[in-house]
C-alpha cells in the first residue's frame, strides 16, 4: 500500500512539473501552416510608455518593468481593448501573457467595416469565433474551432496566430494546436487588437512577421 502511494504520488508530482515546464514566457512554437519572411515587431516594452503604434481604445494600459499591465475600468461599461495599429492580410503573431486576475481575455481581428474574428482563452480551453457581422440582422457568432487545454490565472503563457488567406492556426506553449478555415476571413484586417476583462492582464515579448508568399 505504502509503496502504491509512493508510486502515485511520484506520477502526480511528475504531473505537475510537467505542466509547469509548458508554462513558458516568450517560447519558440513551431509555425502550423505558414512560414515567416520578414519580421515586422520585436517589443520588449523596454520604454517608459506604450510604443508608437499602440493605441488604448477602453480601459487603462500602462508599461511597468517591461511588461504591459492593463485593467478594466468600470466606467468604461465594456472590456478594456489594447490596439496594435498595424495593419495586415496574412501574418504571423506571437506573444508572452498572463492572466493576474483577468477574468476574460481575447485577441480580436477585425476589418476595416467592423469584427472580423477572434481567439478566446479561458481557463481550461481556446475557441476561435468568428464574430457577428453587425450589418446583417441574421448574422451570429459561429464557433470555428475549440480546443482543451490549461491557462491557469498567474502564470506566463505564450500564444501563437497564423492568419493565412481564410485559414487559422493557433498553438500555445501548452500544446495546444488548433487550424480552422472559414469563408470571409480572407480580407484586409486593421491590426491586432487585445480585449480582456477585470483586473488585470500582462502583456511582453509580442513579435509580428510577415508571411511567406
Amino acid at each position: 500500500m505504502k509503496l502504491h502511494r509512493a508510486i502515485v504520488a511520484s506520477l502526480i508530482a511528475m504531473a505537475f512539473f510537467a505542466t509547469a515546464a509548458r508554462a513558458e514566457k516568450d517560447a519558440d512554437l513551431k509555425l502550423l501552416i505558414s512560414k515567416a519572411s520578414k519580421s515586422l515587431l520585436q517589443e520588449k516594452f523596454d520604454g517608459p510608455k506604450l510604443p508608437k503604434g499602440w493605441a488604448v481604445a477602453k480601459g487603462d494600459f500602462q508599461v511597468k518593468d517591461g511588461t504591459i499591465v492593463g485593467w478594466e475600468k468600470k466606467e468604461d461599461m465594456h472590456p478594456a481593448v489594447l490596439m496594435l495599429q498595424k495593419p495586415f492580410k496574412n501574418s504571423i503573431v506571437r506573444f508572452s501573457f498572463k492572466r493576474d486576475g483577468a477574468t476574460g481575455f481575447n485577441l480580436s481581428f477585425n476589418h476595416p467595416k467592423g469584427h472580423l474574428f477572434r481567439v478566446v482563452i479561458n481557463d481550461d480551453n481556446l475557441t476561435i469565433i468568428k464574430d457577428k457581422d453587425k450589418n446583417d440582422a441574421n448574422s451570429k457568432p459561429q464557433v470555428l474551432g475549440k480546443a482543451d487545454g490549461k491557462f491557469p490565472l498567474g502564470q506566463w503563457q505564450t500564444l501563437q496566430i497564423e492568419v493565412v488567406g481564410d485559414r487559422v492556426a493557433v498553438s500555445s506553449d501548452n500544446g495546444i494546436k488548433l487550424e480552422v478555415k472559414a469563408a470571409g476571413l480572407d480580407v484586409e484586417k486593421t491590426g491586432y487588437r487585445f480585449v480582456m476583462r477585470g483586473s488585470t492582464l500582462l502583456l511582453d515579448d509580442v513579435n509580428v512577421w510577415e508571411v511567406q508568399p
